[in-house]
């Protein structure tokens, strides 16, 4: 084999290897994006006691729609769909559900896999088992387009 030859075969691999490299470095980045640290708290313990608290989503409201715990305090959210449409609980701060709103504006559809939040059909119930390790004041709120601005938010306060 010619030495020139060679050459250009041992870039192409090596730019083979770095091109597999970036392909890969986004998927892994991704898988642990946001699941590290959740800003509210901490995705609760089954084997552990927790109050249960049930919020009723209605149409555009929750009820209720402002609770109280005690930091290190363990909540299960039992949520009931008493509305006609979809409707979300996305348990976050203000900051990061308004940022989250601005993506749902575009993906409208967008399907939540995070233990602090859900989506749910009309008549549907799910549970969220939350542990608030953080004092401060969270909220939740469904982030189904123009549904938060319509009032569908509610306030947690971390003492």
């Amino acid at each position: 084999m010619n030495h020139q030859l060679e050459m250009t075969m041992k870039k192409t691999i090596k730019l083979g290897l770095a091109l597999a490299a970036l392909s890969t470095a986004p998927v892994l980045a991704h898988d642990k994006h946001g699941h590290a640290s959740f800003s509210a708290g901490e995705p609760g313990d089954p084997n552990k006691p927790a109050r249960t608290i049930e919020i009723l989503l209605n149409e555009m409201d929750y009820a209720p729609a402002k609770i109280d715990v005690k930091r290190g305090e363990q909540v299960r959210f039992v949520l009931r769909n008493v509305g006609k449409e979809d409707h979300e609980f996305l348990l976050a701060t203000p900051k990061e559900n308004l940022a989250h709103a601005v993506e749902m504006k575009k993906h409208p559809h967008m399907e939540h896999e995070d233990p602090n939040g859900v989506r749910l059909a009309p008549n549907k119930t799910a549970e969220i088992l939350w542990k608030f390790s953080k004092a401060g004041t969270f909220e939740f709120s469904c982030l189904i387009p123009d549904h938060r601005d319509y009032g569908m938010v509610g306030h947690v306060t971390v003492k």
